[in-house]
């Protein structure tokens, strides 16, 4: 028998690369090969059973998983029976380690990037990443699933058609009012992410600067002691504020502003006559209109009596 040391190097068979696999619901399953580049993955919020079967092969094919907190993924793989290799990526070393994850994509290998919970990026250090791997023409790859902000959305019982994510609120007052004011205007649903030990605060805050809004606290979303609570942002304030502060992760879903009055009707007539200084009867009536909302037929036949007690 001749030993494999004497074999010439053509005879000697390459490593075979190991066989990726993950375990759903007993039954053991080979992954398939993952394509080179990065891949966003999201994992569950809470609830194990939320994460999809993609995102399961993608972390159990992967060359090596970035996380937040090994300690946080590895229950997670293990319960999924997955190998990953685990490399830490958070705010306090992603200086170092982006250009070793760089130079793994470079070598043609497959990344998965995870949070802690949820979609990455959404307020973790994810995003320097992406964009240094697309300034470096590596593909990047979303696998999409939970995420703590779409989970609030959908019931809190607010207004979905256009919602603006804001993160974590400052832990002062006056940063929080200050921030406050500066979103007062958006024409949507605000989110906020918060602690249970300053969301009282957080919620008088938020009332002083945009008023008595309809709001949700959403609590433990996805997990045992799931909790959402609807009310004003005063009243809730005032529910908060005579309890033990909550505990376990918060969303704060905030209403949008409500309607503008109308005008009234000596600034219709300020409005129009200013419009027909500058501007044709049609134009100036399309003008008001464009800036009130009114109906621009009416303005027109406003605007033509106005324009014949000028002439």
């Amino acid at each position: 028998m001749v030993a494999e040391r004497d074999l010439p190097m053509t005879d000697i068979p390459a490593p075979k690369p190991p066989d990726r696999h993950y375990v759903l619901g007993g039954t053991r399953f080979l992954a398939r090969p993952l394509e080179p580049g990065l891949h966003v993955v999201a994992t569950p919020i809470g609830n194990l059973r939320d994460m999809t079967v993609r995102a399961v092969e993608t972390l159990a094919a992967a060359s090596l998983v970035a996380c937040e907190d090994s300690r946080v993924t590895r229950r997670l793989v293990d319960h999924f029976g997955l190998t990953a290799k685990l490399v830490p990526y958070h705010e306090h070393n992603a200086a170092e380690m982006r250009p070793k994850l760089l130079e793994r994509l470079a070598a043609g290998e497959s990344v998965a990037l995870v949070s802690d919970a949820g979609t990455p990026l959404v307020s973790d250090p994810g995003f320097k990443l992406v964009e240094a791997a697309r300034e470096a023409g590596h593909r990047v790859v979303p696998v999409p699933g939970p995420s703590a902000v779409m989970a609030a959305l959908v019931v809190a019982g607010l207004p979905t058609d256009a919602f603006f994510f804001a993160g974590f609120l400052p832990p002062k007052t006056t940063g929080r009012r200050a921030r406050a004011s500066a979103l007062a205007a958006v024409p949507g649903s605000l989110v906020f992410f918060e602690t249970g030990p300053r969301l009282a605060a957080s919620l008088v805050d938020l009332a002083a600067v945009l008023g008595d809004r309809p709001a949700a606290v959403c609590r433990e979303l996805t997990k045992l002691h799931e909790e959402v609570r609807r009310g004003s942002l005063a009243a809730l304030a005032d529910a908060y504020a005579g309890e033990a502060d909550p505990k376990g992760e918060i969303v704060l879903v905030v209403g949008p502003p409500g309607e503008a009055p109308p005008p009234a009707e000596t600034d219709i007539e300020a409005l129009l006559r200013a419009a027909l200084a500058e501007k044709s009867v049609k134009d100036a009536a399309a003008a008001v209109a464009s800036a009130t909302g009114l109906p621009r037929r009416d303005l027109y036949q406003r605007a033509l009596l106005l324009a014949k007690e000028e002439g």
